[in-house]
């Protein structure tokens, strides 16, 4: 038996995924609006195209922003002051705006991390193995510190400390970077049952249909006798090796329910189509959906439904770890519904009298994970 099994994989998304570099843009400082395009601005080109010989201009220049200095004719294809030109716009260019920043190499080309896509599995995994061990939710598992809440959670599931961790046998590696013309502004809000859209935020992302390329490799090694006799051996290859199809049915089964959400939303029909069509969706024995990335949302990030079982144990940590800001109405006996809102990306367009309507688009960070095993030399 080989040390490793090793895949080929190809990341497409579906929808625009943002994977922040944790920098706000300024707008007019690292950025400008033109033309319904977004301009990074490299502020070093530019500086250094200024005569700061003159003593009168270098103070001038030391109190402008950046944009302040260009002219209507840097704005062109292969401008030495831009880094790149995004497609579309953020909704806001006053004083003061912001954009989140992608995830980029030092090139300006984004990639995909692994530790992003890793993340994800592991959550679909814990998922999975939660049910296959018919645990319940207890909040005397919990940790008090919110950052570790789960830790006697995974420890159960996935091994007792990191040496003996299932998921130290998946390498997962960061993907090859691709293009900055996959980049795109993406502009995000908050949708209630409601349809309100509130707390908006703009945002790097990357373009729908763009391929990521990476590996995985499963290493057999800790799983053998070599190992056990080293203290080593882990539990669980066999949820490994079904990866695709733990995977899949977690995201099949988390689509039907927001596309049910989302029926029931004014203004949701578009989303919950496309979250109907993705539960109906199929994938093939080694390719699946997952969700990465901004905006996927609580249960994508935690055990999830999982939790939701127990009313007693979702009310006691939504209170201990402030996750919900208002009251939950249910009546009593009913489970609790949370969370009780999604981010969207939004569209805006504008009627004849200069009117601007927001309408749903999106939702973020859906793509398609396609495996395929590289044959051993």
């Amino acid at each position: 038996m080989a040390d490793y099994v090793c895949y080929d994989v190809t990341v497409t998304t579906i929808t625009p995924v943002h994977i922040g570099s944790g920098r706000e843009l300024l707008h007019a400082y690292d950025y400008v609006v033109r033309d319904r395009r977004t301009w990074r601005i490299n502020e070093d080109a530019l500086l250094d195209a200024q005569n700061v010989d003159d003593p009168r201009l270098a103070e001038q220049l030391a109190r402008s922003r950046p944009a302040e200095l260009l002219k209507p004719g840097d704005f062109r294809e292969g401008s030495p002051f831009f880094r790149y030109v995004l497609l579309g716009q953020p909704r806001s260019v006053g004083e003061g705006a912001q954009l989140r920043e992608q995830l980029k190499d030092a090139f300006d080309r984004p990639y995909l991390p692994g530790s992003t896509l890793k993340g994800a599995l592991r959550t679909a995994l814990g998922w999975y193995t939660w049910g296959e061990r018919k645990l319940q939710p207890e909040t005397r598992q919990l940790n008090r510190d919110r950052r570790f809440a789960a830790q006697q959670y995974e420890q159960t599931l996935f091994g007792k400390d990191p040496n003996h961790d299932l998921l130290r046998a998946l390498q997962v590696s960061d993907s090859e970077p691709i293009g900055v013309d996959r980049l795109m502004v993406a502009n995000a809000q908050v949708i209630n049952r409601q349809g309100k859209l509130q707390a908006p935020i703009e945002m790097e992302a990357i373009r729908p249909e763009s391929a990521f390329r990476l590996t995985i490799k499963i290493d057999r090694q800790l799983f053998s006798r070599w190992a056990q006799q080293r203290g080593l051996q882990l539990r669980g290859e066999e949820l490994l090796e079904r990866l695709p199809q733990i995977v899949g049915n977690y995201a099949r089964q988390h689509c039907s329910r927001e596309a049910t959400w989302f029926k029931n939303v004014q203004g949701g029909t578009r989303i919950a189509q496309f979250y109907q069509q993705l539960a109906q969706t199929n994938t093939g024995s080694k390719n699946f959906l997952i969700a990465l990335g901004w905006g996927t949302g609580w249960e994508n990030k935690t055990f999830g439904t999982r939790l939701l079982a127990s009313r007693e144990f979702m009310q006691r940590i939504l209170q201990d770890y402030r996750l919900s800001r208002g009251k939950q109405r249910n009546n009593e006996g009913q489970a609790i519904a949370f969370p009780t809102s999604r981010r969207v990306f939004v569209g805006v367009t504008e009627d004849a009298q200069g009117g601007r309507k927001e309408t749903v688009q999106a939702a973020p960070g859906w793509c398609l994970v396609e495996m395929s095993l590289r044959q051993q030399s």
